[in-house]
């Protein structure tokens, strides 16, 4: 699908709904998630219940799906002893979503991943800053050529790496959507990213963790033109979006999770309920948020309760600049 017409679609003031989770969905539909390269292995395993994921969030009213490459980049398959497949990962990550985006009877678009993910939270498995630059640039070539519209860099939580990401997609001419994890500090105002899980699924608790604020500028600056807030909690979502919308003015998306993390498995108890989830995304698009969809916990069911609930368009005085 070009992208030209997603862009005219946003330029118009639509509210375009993103799918939901991929790996914690496989994982609920009893694909085994891998202890390093997480949902990368579904691709190999499972792969028509990947095909057929992205088919029911299209179905649920998904306008865009996002590719299973999230962990498919070269600095995540190799400690898990898969790094002769990574041209063949991220080119089947792309197949299996454009065959779903392709049998639909509308237009949908097709995002690839690239994200901050590495294998566990291990200084063993953390790349040489070349060798992430180098990782990040083949996993985004191998995308753009498997036919993405657009690449959404996802995770964005740590300075370095999401600087290497950003520039490394930037140098495909693709689009770049820009996705922040984030968690509010104790005070409960300051949105600050969201620091590395370790191998138990601790969050990292350092308050000296970098702000969102204080990187914001420098990670857009590299070639984003849409910028959001994912990978999340729900209930902080809305403080980071008053940060987001204080340093941007282009198009917004959130995308958070529900739930909770125990390496290699998501944890579903206490997901929000889809009305629920629904209701609080109808209050961000009526501040100017314009993409809305779901990470982690987040399945169909909630994208069909977001596809029936959000308007169709943002509020006149909530539309914001384009970025090209």
């Amino acid at each position: 699908m070009n992208y030209r017409a997603l862009h005219e679609r946003l330029a118009r003031g639509d509210v375009l709904v993103l799918d939901g989770a991929t790996g914690t969905e496989l994982q609920r539909r009893g694909v085994p998630m891998h202890q390093q390269a997480w949902s990368a292995t579904a691709l190999l395993t499972h792969a028509d219940t990947v095909r057929q994921l992205h088919a029911d969030y299209i179905a649920a009213g998904a306008d865009i799906v996002i590719a299973d490459s999230f962990s498919t980049a070269r600095h995540v398959l190799e400690p898990a002893g898969l790094g002769d497949r990574v041209a063949e990962l991220n080119r089947a990550a792309m197949r299996l979503a454009r065959q779903a985006a392709d049998a639909a009877d509308r237009p949908i678009w097709v995002a690839g991943s690239v994200s901050s993910f590495v294998p566990e939270s291990d200084a063993r498995n953390t790349p040489s800053e070349a060798s992430l630059a180098a990782s990040y640039r083949e996993q985004a070539d191998l995308l753009a050529e498997a036919g993405a519209d657009f690449l959404m860099l996802e995770m964005m939580r740590e300075p370095a790496r999401a600087r290497l990401a950003v520039r490394a997609a930037a140098t495909t001419g693709l689009p770049l959507w820009v996705g922040f994890s984030t968690l509010m500090r104790r005070d409960g105002r300051t949105v600050r990213l969201r620091g590395p899980e370790d191998s138990s699924g601790r969050i990292d608790a350092d308050e000296t963790v970098p702000t969102l604020a204080e990187i914001f500028a420098s990670i857009m600056a590299e070639g984003g033109v849409l910028a959001g807030i994912m990978h999340t909690e729900v209930e902080d979502t809305a403080v980071a979006l008053d940060e987001v919308f204080r340093l941007w003015s282009g198009p917004v998306m959130v995308y958070p999770h529900s739930g909770g993390w125990a390496n290699p498995n998501w944890q579903f108890s206490g997901v929000i309920a889809p009305a629920a989830f629904a209701a609080a995304a109808k209050g961000w698009v009526e501040r100017g948020v314009q993409v809305v969809g779901g990470c982690c916990g987040i399945g169909p069911e909630h994208i069909r309760a977001l596809a029936r609930t959000l308007p169709k368009s943002l509020p006149l005085g909530a539309r914001r600049a384009m970025v090209t």
